[in-house]
């Protein structure tokens, strides 16, 4: 096919050369894994520095005093799941279709899912909109502190601006992701970071210039917005615009392949955020101290996250590739690759968490209560971190392959029948404390890595590569 031989004969000048995926050629062990190295390196980078960029408004509500962090708090909690978790589920399905269709060299088609994509996530944002801009209504609900939900959801409303800014560039990432550009974001944050920081400082803690508590919201949006544009500057002046074939009024049109992808996935997403949140929620029964220990604990795991998340990135492309090209041979491969990684990223989190269980936790609080209870919490959430590395790379397998029904059901009854009832129960019921609530999430993500694991050796490659060849056209 055309498709093919561009591909073969790198015809795009990317991060790394897509002639390194070769219909005809061994796909060894050794170059698979070459090759899913060098493309997560530079997306550590760029997920770390993302989620520096918002410990710096964590840090600037912070410096305003209680009353402003706890209702940034509270706001940014309420917009990461009746929000981000949305959008984040939403784009899992470019993982799927923009790979995929570069894979069989419909390159015009990944350029058009990320126009229908990015059009499905505008559309789902305007209810989410005016929840966010009436949310004082639902939190009042259940929080007494009046001034704490007005101020949350006067941070909510300003935050509206900036989220169009925020769906470009995760779509964004995607259309590169599929290309093998992977290093794109790393430029942008590289850049926003600083930029950041500086506008944290001039609007927020610069009496002189400080909008106040606003200010959060507008340096958030200003740099959301920045971090689009930069990346289409990116696509425009240096690598990418191969697979944009220009506006299409298609794509306003044929949008079931992307939602049926996308509801799923949203399913898969939301159902753990929303678990973490019931979590902290259940840690506040336990007084201040449990509760500021299980906050350092999430902060910590949130940042170690990163490296697992950005390995399945370049798992869910690589895999959407051979896919594509109707490779089981190459796909089977890079699946080898990940589940045998998956023990080292484990055991390196876990290393992290358990050495730095008292040195880390100081980097957030000097309370000793806070640091012994969230010492111990260190060692729970590194044993956790050995079976969410399978969890997190069976999960972008399983988006390679465009099977996020699967995970969207194994995810929902790891969470919601394993994790949080057992965690209750161990926790309340037989008084293990805020321990019982870790042993649960422990139980619950062991049966997700368990049912992704046997998911995936069990899937029916032909029928799979089937399905994406009569979606692309291949």
């Amino acid at each position: 096919m055309i498709g093919e031989e561009s591909l073969l004969t790198g015809a795009f000048q990317t991060y790394e050369s897509i002639d390194s995926i070769d219909q005809n050629g061994k796909h060894t062990y050794s170059s698979e894994l070459k090759h899913l190295l060098r493309g997560s390196a530079p997306l550590v980078v760029t997920f770390a520095l993302q989620y520096f960029t918002s410990l710096t408004s964590t840090i600037s509500a912070g410096k305003l005093g209680a009353t402003e962090l706890a209702a940034y708090s509270l706001a940014i909690s309420t917009f990461n799941v009746a929000g981000l978790a949305i959008f984040q589920g939403i784009v899992t399905s470019l993982d799927t279709l923009c790979s995929q269709a570069y894979g069989c060299g419909n390159y015009h088609g990944v350029g058009l899912y990320f126009q229908r994509c990015s059009l499905i996530l505008l559309a789902v944002m305007i209810p989410l909109a005016v929840f966010w801009w009436n949310s004082g209504i639902l939190l009042g609900c259940f929080i007494d502190d009046s001034k704490l939900v007005s101020m949350s959801q006067t941070f909510l409303r300003w935050h509206i601006i900036g989220v169009p800014g925020l769906i470009f560039f995760e779509s964004g990432k995607r259309f590169l992701q599929a290309q093998h550009i992977y290093h794109a974001g790393t430029y942008v944050l590289a850049i926003m970071a600083p930029i950041n920081f500086i506008l944290n400082w001039a609007l927020v803690w610069n009496k002189h210039t400080s909008l106040g508590f606003i200010g959060i919201p507008v340096v958030i949006a200003i740099t959301y917005w920045s971090m689009s544009l930069l990346l289409l500057a990116y696509v425009v002046q240096v690598s990418g615009k191969d697979c944009w074939g220009g506006w299409s009024k298609q794509a306003f049109f044929n949008w079931k392949p992307v939602l049926k992808l996308a509801v799923p996935g949203v399913f898969m997403v939301i159902a753990e955020f929303i678990a973490f949140e019931i979590q902290i929620f259940l840690a506040a029964k336990f007084g201040t101290e449990a509760i500021a220990a299980q906050s350092v604990v999430s902060n910590l795991a949130a940042f170690l996250f990163q490296v697992p998340f950005a390995y399945s990135v370049v798992i869910s492309t690589r895999i959407g590739h051979y896919i594509g090209m109707g490779n089981i041979e190459g796909a089977k491969v890079d699946c080898q690759v990940a589940f045998t990684s998956a023990p080292f990223i484990g055991l390196l989190n876990f290393s992290i968490f358990y050495l730095g269980r008292y040195s880390l936790t100081k980097i957030f609080t000097t309370d000793e209560q806070v640091i012994r209870i969230a010492a111990w919490l260190n060692i729970l959430a590194g044993i956790n971190q050995l079976a969410d590395a399978f969890n997190v790379l069976g999960a972008g397998v399983l988006r390679g392959q465009g099977r996020q029904s699967v995970g969207s059901v194994l995810n929902s009854i790891a969470f919601y029948l394993i994790a949080i009832p057992v965690g209750y129960v161990l926790a309340f019921t037989l008084d293990y404390g805020l321990n019982g609530l870790w042993y649960g999430l422990i139980l619950g993500v062991v049966f997700l890595a368990m049912g992704e694991g046997i998911s995936i050796y069990a899937s029916d490659w032909k029928t799979i590569i089937a399905v994406s060849q009569k979606l692309h056209g291949a």
